[in-house]
C-alpha cells in the first residue's frame, strides 16, 4: 500500500530534476532519497523512476502516481485549511509571486511581518520578470502591475499606479523641445520589453484633445524595468515608466516628467488569485495586510513634482 507521506515524498521526487535537488527540497541526504525510493518501489513491486541518466525520468507507473499524488495533496491541504477557516487560524503554506522590483521593495517586508504574525504559516515568495497565468496553479497570489490577459482570473485591485513618460533634465536640455506625442517620433525612447506585447506603440489621452498614438523606434530596450530606469537616469532617453518605481527620481529631479498634460494608459497593482486553494485564511489574511501596507501608495505619500 502506499501511504500518505509515500505520496508526499513522490511528489517532491517528480517536481525535482535529479535526486541531489530533491534532497535538498526535503532536507535528507541523496542517500536517504535513493533508500527510500528503492524500499517504496519495492514494497509495491513498479519501478517508478528510469535510472538511465542523470536525470530524474518517471516511468509510465510513476507519472500515474504522481498525478494521483497530486490529487491526494491538494485534497489534503484543502481539508486542513477548511479546518483551520472553521476555527479561525491563519496556518498552511503561501505561495506568492510578484514581479522582481516590486517584490523585493513592497512585497516582501509584507510577508515577514506576516510570518511573524503567524507563526503557523510558511511563506514562498518567488519573484519572476513576468509574473502571469503560468503561476496560477501553483501560488495563492499573483502580484501583477497591470491588468492580467486573462479574463477568466480572478483579479484584486491593490493600489493605484500611474504610468508616466519622463527623461533625465541632462536628456531634455539638449534635445529638441517635445511640444506633443507626435514629437517622440524624432527622440530616443527606451522601452521595456514584455512578453510579445507590441511596446513600440504609445497611446497618449488628453482632457481637451483628440487621443494621439505613437510608433516609436527604439533606441534601446531590456527585459528588465530597473534597467530602462538607469537609463533613462543616465540620460540615454525617453521612457514610459510606473509611478511606483520613479515617484523618487521625480522628487529628487533625477528625471523629469514629460509632456504633463498627456496620460498614458495606468497601470494599477492587481492581484490575481490562484486556483490552488482558493480564498483561504491565509490567503485573505496576507490580502488585507498587502493593501493596508499600499494604503495610501508609498510612491504617493510625499508630493511629487512634475
Amino acid at each position: 500500500m502506499i501511504s500518505s507521506d509515500d505520496l508526499r515524498f513522490f511528489n517532491v521526487l517528480a517536481k525535482s530534476a535529479t535526486l541531489a535537488e530533491c534532497a535538498r527540497k526535503l532536507d535528507v541526504t541523496p542517500p536517504a532519497v535513493t533508500q527510500r525510493l528503492r524500499a517504496l518501489e519495492a514494497r509495491i513491486g513498479i519501478r517508478l523512476i528510469d535510472r538511465s541518466g542523470r536525470k530524474i525520468t518517471l516511468t509510465d507507473e510513476g507519472a500515474l502516481v504522481a498525478s494521483h499524488g497530486t490529487i491526494v495533496a491538494g485534497a489534503m491541504e484543502a481539508l486542513s485549511e477548511a479546518l483551520s477557516d472553521r476555527k479561525n487560524a491563519v496556518s498552511g503554506h503561501l505561495r506568492v509571486a510578484a514581479p522582481h522590483g516590486f517584490g523585493r521593495i513592497h512585497v516582501a517586508p509584507v510577508l515577514d511581518a506576516f510570518a511573524r504574525a503567524h507563526p503557523g504559516v510558511t511563506v514562498t515568495l518567488e519573484l519572476s520578470d513576468f509574473p502571469g497565468a503560468r503561476l496560477i496553479d501553483t501560488c495563492d497570489v499573483i502580484i501583477r502591475i497591470g491588468p492580467s490577459p486573462h479574463l477568466n482570473e480572478i483579479v484584486t485591485t491593490l493600489a493605484p499606479n500611474r504610468r508616466i513618460l519622463c527623461a533625465s533634465p541632462d536628456y531634455l536640455a539638449g534635445a529638441p523641445p517635445i511640444q506633443r506625442p507626435s514629437d517622440l517620433v524624432r527622440h530616443r525612447c527606451l522601452v521595456v520589453r514584455e512578453n510579445d506585447e507590441d511596446v513600440t506603440m504609445w497611446r497618449f489621452t488628453h482632457p481637451s484633445r483628440e487621443p494621439e498614438t505613437v510608433r516609436i523606434h527604439p533606441t534601446m530596450s531590456s527585459n528588465d524595468g530597473a534597467v530602462v530606469r538607469e537609463w533613462a537616469i543616465a540620460g540615454q532617453g525617453v521612457a514610459i515608466r510606473s509611478e511606483w518605481n520613479i515617484a523618487g527620481d521625480l522628487a529628487a529631479r533625477r528625471l523629469k516628467r514629460v509632456l504633463p498634460a498627456w496620460e498614458v494608459p495606468a497601470a494599477d497593482v492587481v492581484a490575481m488569485l490562484g486556483t490552488r486553494s482558493g480564498r483561504s485564511a491565509r490567503t485573505t489574511a496576507f490580502l488585507a495586510m498587502l493593501r493596508q501596507s499600499l494604503s495610501p501608495p508609498p510612491w504617493r505619500r510625499k508630493t511629487v513634482r512634475p
